[in-house]
């Protein structure tokens, strides 16, 4: 049987109809998956009633890329999900926007300890929404929960 790999599996991300729908794209994934980019183009079907990108939109695109990126670190035998986001709106956000999920490998390590020592971890992960001249149009934080399978 053909096995994908892992870069393949996250390359596919770009064809998830909420995705497509919704203009978000995956433009970058580091070779050891520690760091992933996502830009959304402006399009009619994004855009809200001012012309500005549409805030839900917004919201999706920042989900649930730190999550392939612990699932990616901490294997199958740990749980990650998103346990909430919260987004403030900073800038009307126009033309194509991007962010970017980094964790380093001190903060996967300190993750792993944590859940490792706990059972279970929760932390808060910042991203920056910026747009095309890099001004800040959101700030989100995700609090993701973490533990390792029964």
């Amino acid at each position: 049987m053909f096995k994908l790999s892992s870069r393949t599996k996250m390359k596919l991300i770009n064809f998830y109809p909420p995705y497509m729908g919704a203009g978000i794209k995956v433009t970058f994934i580091s070779d050891d998956f520690h760091r992933i980019d996502v830009r959304m183009k402006m399009h009619w079907w994004n855009k809200n009633l001012f012309g500005t990108h549409f805030g839900g939109s917004l919201s999706s695109m920042t989900d649930p890329f730190y999550v392939f990126i612990l699932m990616m670190y901490l294997g199958k035998a740990y749980i990650v999900w998103d346990k909430s986001s919260k987004i403030e709106f900073i800038k009307p956000g126009k033309g194509t926007v991007k962010c970017s999920f980094q964790l380093s490998p001190e903060q996967l390590t300190e993750i792993k300890s944590q859940v490792d020592q706990k059972g279970k971890y929760v932390t808060p992960l910042p991203v920056i929404i910026t747009n095309e001249q890099e001004e800040v149009v959101a700030r989100v934080e995700k609090e993701l929960y973490i533990r390792k399978r029964n």
